[in-house]
């Protein structure tokens, strides 16, 4: 017997119908009437409706994109970067690009040491720590005896973007990283060894930029925008990287409107 569905579907091909029951699916057609036949019975043991059985762990918690048009907050007196200051750093920017390009082939070849163990791209918590290390993770004071040795616990004090570790990663491990940087940059302050990964990681972003790597380099100059305009004093050491950063966003990757004017 026929479905509410299939007597409502238009026949496309000249097949009459015939008894299916003697078909054997496992025997390959001997004719092309055997073979249609065969797709009878097969659309006939499909349901009218299927639901997906879908795994919402498997799906990435962040799915939509929501690309913010506001532009960044002015820079307080004296703090303003000048016309010829951004222009120098687009360019020496667009060098730092070609040199990564240039080299990437190499060091992606080179292993790494061994205490150098990369999380897996999904791993947010374990990007932040591998990135900013410890301490400012968690908020630990960093003693003064820690000084005596600096940078050797990498694991407390955060890994270097050194050439040989972000030429391994891919542009889908580049924009989760950038995503979970800024997203901790968000709610805390901005510390020396966070601008130095946001450079090396926009400076491995490749154009054209996917709709998520727009959103996010505009919300990156937005935020370095918001805490410039909080500094007290144009001799704060935070404000020349804060200016690179909302420099290159807004000049080298042409989001103009985020630009700092003169």
């Amino acid at each position: 017997m026929k479905s509410a569905a299939e007597e409502l579907m238009p026949r496309l091909l000249p097949v009459e119908s015939y008894d299916t029951e003697d078909i054997d699916p496992s025997q390959p057609p001997r004719n092309p009437q055997e073979y249609l036949r065969q797709v009878q019975k097969e659309a006939s043991l499909c349901p009218d409706v299927v639901v997906a059985q879908i795994d919402p762990k498997k799906l990435k918690k962040k799915q939509t994109v929501n690309a913010s048009i506001s532009g960044c907050l002015s820079a307080p007196q004296g703090c303003s970067p000048s016309l010829t200051w951004q222009q120098q750093q687009v360019s020496k920017f667009s060098e730092v690009r070609q040199s990564v390009n240039k080299h990437r082939q190499h060091w992606e070849a080179q292993f790494l040491d061994d205490n150098v163990v990369m999380p897996k791209t999904e791993d947010e918590d374990g990007w932040k720590r591998f990135c900013l290390g410890e301490n400012v993770c968690l908020g630990i004071q960093q003693k003064e005896n820690d000084n005596v040795n600096p940078g050797l616990d990498y694991v407390k004090t955060g890994f270097p973007p050194l050439l040989s570790i972000v030429s391994k990663l891919n542009q889908t491990t580049v924009s989760s990283v950038l995503e979970y940087l800024i997203s901790w940059f968000e709610e805390r302050d901005f510390v020396p060894l966070l601008g130095r990964w946001l450079y090396a990681l926009l400076a491995c972003l490749e154009k054209p930029l996917l709709p998520e790597a727009h959103s996010l380099i505009r919300q990156l100059a937005r935020r370095c925008s918001a805490v410039r305009a909080n500094l007290e004093s144009e001799d704060d050491d935070r404000l020349s990287a804060l200016n690179l950063m909302i420099c290159i966003v807004a000049r080298y990757f042409e989001q103009s409107d985020l630009a700092d004017k003169e």
